[in-house]
């Protein structure tokens, strides 16, 4: 089976040229129950063939494993793929709700050698700082992140889920290729001072749970009766009891643009997501994530979706109305120190 291969944009102002949408891959071995090895490896491959070059994933994915999951399809296609992953926070076995964050010299050098052994690489292309730790000024975390560059460990540096002030000062002291934060129809506050900042200097911008970590596309109603009990989105309060009801009247609009387009509701939420670049004048590359090839053709496929104007403005009330937080502790994340 052959399709259009997606169209490219660059990390950053001078980072490689990548498809416009990546691949995440937590979810092959990590958060959201059972997973099929053969049928994930399938997705990655699938993934390639689609134009698919942005691949991410992290330390914290299993405590390590979801990195040894995809080093064999990362050594395959080493010249052909981007390999993104992250540092800064860990995740206790025995409490998946809490969160450990790490962002000190000592602990990233630890970090990035275990993760080029278990990646069995010899450069990460693009290293996120996953989670920010207030404690330790950003700038001394960034200069080591440097250092790493320096020594050729890393070629490219990325923050997930930071302040407008802390990207700046971050890029003050090494250029920033990439910014991962949530963005999507349910998620919309890095709009008011995120996007500006990634905007003004030059940054990707790239969206995580781009599918409301699949709540978008109706495939569960309440993560408490239709998930597993090991799946995290049992944990996140959006998704359960009274907030799961309510937000699951907020998905009516989107299967109405759905329908208008022959699509289904997925991709209308990833190709709203695409539409921002334009909205908002800056290059992103959202990564959802799926462990199926089916799903990787259909979510591809929605980059070549264009939104009317009507639509947009249909779509626009939703995240404004959504029930509950992103994590049960929000904490861990940028929301609190904007």
């Amino acid at each position: 089976m052959t399709s259009p291969t997606l169209p490219t944009a660059r990390l950053g102002a001078h980072g490689p040229e990548v498809g416009v949408q990546g691949l995440g891959c937590m979810g092959m071995s990590f958060a959201y129950g059972p997973s099929d090895e053969k049928e994930s490896r399938a997705a990655l491959e699938r993934a390639l063939e689609l134009g698919v070059t942005l691949y991410d994933t992290a330390d914290a994915y299993g405590d390590g494993e979801n990195e040894r999951f995809l080093s064999p399809f990362f050594k395959a296609h080493r010249d052909e793929v981007v390999i993104a992953t992250k540092f800064a926070l860990s995740i206790p076995p025995d409490d998946p709700t809490r969160r450990i964050i790490r962002n000190d010299a000592p602990y990233i050098r630890q970090a990035v050698e275990a993760s080029l052994k278990r990646l069995d690489v010899d450069v990460i292309d693009l290293y996120y700082m996953h989670r920010r730790d207030p404690d330790v000024p950003i700038e001394e975390t960034v200069g080591v992140m440097a250092e790493l560059v320096r020594e050729g460990k890393v070629k490219y540096l990325g923050l997930s889920e930071v302040t407008a002030s802390e990207l700046r000062a971050a890029h003050a002291v090494h250029p920033i290729a990439a910014v991962q934060s949530e963005w999507s129809l349910f998620s919309r506050d890095i709009e008011a001072q995120v996007v500006p900042a990634v905007r003004e200097l030059g940054v990707t911008l790239v969206p995580y749970s781009p599918l409301g970590r699949g709540f978008l596309t109706g495939s569960f109603t309440d993560a408490a009766q239709d998930l597993t009990a090991d799946d995290y989105r049992r944990t996140q309060p959006r998704f359960t009891g009274e907030n799961a009801a309510a937000n699951t009247a907020l998905l009516e609009p989107i299967r109405t643009v759905a329908a208008a387009h022959g699509a289904s509701a997925g991709q209308i939420a990833l190709a709203w997501v695409h539409q921002q670049t334009e909205v908002h004048g800056l290059p992103l590359i959202p990564i959802p994530g799926t462990r199926k090839p089916g799903r990787v053709e259909e979510n591809t496929a929605a980059a070549r979706i264009e939104l009317t104007e009507e639509e947009l403005v249909l779509l626009e009330p939703i995240a404004s109305k959504v029930a509950g937080d992103r994590y049960a502790d929000m904490t861990f994340t940028s929301a609190g120190r904007e």
